[in-house]
């Protein structure tokens, strides 16, 4: 899960509140996050660097890593942690996001040329007019975009985020897809003029950015932003331009996401938007942009809709195990930033959930119900709701039982592990070449499910066998007294060895 750092009497500040660290972890735990570690800047240096432990400066700011569930992108800066705990304590209403009402022809309007259809073919927009920045906002608005490129961004592979100042541009803006040879800019933080092709040269010694360049450097075309003076604002996913780089002293700041996957482009959009608009001269409100596309469609974005869903009142009970009130239930998801109220049908009751665009990570009504239960808090569930399963249909209890197949499982399990086996779980997935070169074996192309996109070489497939692992085992525990004795059995999915007399495969 994603760890946040923030500074602690920043974060203190904003919540309106001074906590001891124990207040604080337990506040923490009863909002569903963690405090992960208490370290300072200079400490964090050191440990980077490797150097010996000092003993800490009194005037040092402490720094608070926090731990986040790794789908509240909402939570990824010091700004969506304290507005989430402020509404959590009761401290705020939870806001209303709108867009500017502003007439299609006065929009700012971005141009899609049909070439970006081969590289990187959406693109998404908004403004936040008159904000306000600080160092700390300014900082956390940075960082909040590195959070965001590392975990749903998928290291810019699916989205990339691009921030601008608005006032040293003109619009319209276009979308393009270029031979490298024909782009030409000063990139972020250089003042020498690059040609795309000899930027990529440039930046494969760069530590951070070398590991971007993968995504478009053997394209014959890369994607690039300009203004209506032909001025690059950026060359997604690498680097943007030091023309419109935002500062201090910016106030309108122009967001543009690139990006393979529409939706998580609007959900990373959507994120930056929401968390950032308190700062906005008309709080809480986003300028669109509208986005044109060669054959002539186009979409206005931010999309800040509220997304309704209705709950049944005995699924959360049920699920949760405890018999909450409607009431109670409305007034616990009002806490985790979800609007709720309760609408009686016959003799059903349901609950009416209205999802605000900061909250992309509800999606199904068991989502709902989780909220239901860390507002409630898991230390307040009584033991027998733990200990026994929940009819959710009918809201009464029942005892859960292991499959029949688990418990045999279980007790073969036992059995191997008296005997003085080692219990080894074995990967689902793993690479082409130990599914199928390995075992001697030629790739049909139909037997094995591919992986779209792998993590890394290690996950490029859905096992076809349990041979390559057992394999894998014994070649990774070659100091064992030979022979070495594996079991495996396809029922259980998993792997026994030890030093022992024989090699033995069951299938």
């Amino acid at each position: 899960m994603p760890t946040v750092s923030v500074g602690r009497d920043r974060l203190f500040a904003a919540l309106g509140k001074t906590y001891t660290q124990e207040e604080f972890e337990d506040l923490c735990f009863r909002f569903g996050i963690e405090l992960d570690d208490v370290t300072t800047e200079k400490a964090i240096i050191r440990k980077e660097k490797h150097l010996e432990e000092e003993e800490a400066d009194e005037d040092e700011e402490v720094i608070y890593k926090i731990e986040v569930p790794a789908n509240r992108y909402d939570l990824l800066c010091l700004e969506g942690i304290a507005q989430a705990l402020r509404i959590f304590n009761g401290k705020q209403e939870i806001p209303t996001y709108k867009v500017a009402n502003i007439s299609r022809e006065s929009m700012i309007k971005m141009h899609v040329k049909p070439e970006t259809s081969s590289i990187r073919p959406y693109v998404v927009c908004a403004v936040l007019r008159g904000i306000t920045f600080d160092e700390g906002s300014y900082n956390s608005f940075i960082d909040l975009q590195d959070k965001l490129h590392q975990n749903i961004c998928r290291r810019r592979t699916l989205v990339a985020i691009g921030t601008h100042d608005l006032d040293t541009l003109h619009r319209p803006f276009t979308y393009e897809a270029l031979p490298p040879s024909n782009i030409n800019f000063v990139p972020l933080k250089q003042v020498k003029n690059f040609r795309a092709d000899e930027l990529m040269e440039f930046y494969k010694s760069d530590l951070k950015l070398k590991k971007f360049l993968h995504i478009i450097e053997n394209s014959p075309v890369y994607p690039v932003i300009y203004d209506h003076n032909r001025t690059v604002l950026s060359l997604p996913p690498i680097i943007n331009s030091a023309h419109s780089a935002i500062t201090l002293k910016t106030k309108n700041v122009f967001i543009e996401c690139t990006a393979s996957d529409l939706t998580k482009a609007k959900i990373v959009l959507n994120t930056v938007v929401t968390t950032f608009s308190e700062f906005c001269e008309r709080k809480f409100e986003i300028e669109p942009v509208e986005v044109i596309y060669s054959d002539g469609k186009s979409y206005t974005y931010p999309e800040l809709s509220v997304y309704n869903m209705e709950v049944s009142l005995s699924y959360i009970t049920g699920a949760i195990g405890v018999p909450l009130e409607a009431e109670e239930v409305t007034s616990l998801l009002n806490r985790m930033q979800l609007r709720a109220e309760q609408s009686v049908s016959g003799d059903n009751s349901t609950i009416n959930v209205s999802v605000p665009p900061a909250r992309s990570d509800v999606l199904h009504p068991c989502d709902v119900m989780e909220d239901v239960a860390i507002a409630y808090g898991y230390n307040n569930i009584k033991d027998i709701a733990v200990a026994k399963g929940y009819n959710i249909s009918k809201g009464r209890a029942v005892t859960l039982k292991p499959l029949r197949l688990e418990e045999f499982s279980h007790l073969i399990r036992l059995e191997m592990a008296m005997c003085g086996f080692t219990e080894v779980l074995s990967f689902i997935l793993c690479s082409l070449g130990d599914n199928f070169a390995m075992l001697n074996h030629e790739d049909d192309e139909s037997t094995a499910v591919i992986i779209e996109n792998p993590r890394s070489s290690e996950n490029e497939t859905a096992r076809t066998s349990l041979m390559s692992g057992i394999l894998k085992t014994v070649g990774q525990n070659k100091a064992h007294p030979k022979p070495i004795k594996v079991q495996c059995s396809s029922s259980i999915d998993h792997i026994f060895f030890c030093g022992s007399v024989c090699l033995c495969f069951c299938y």
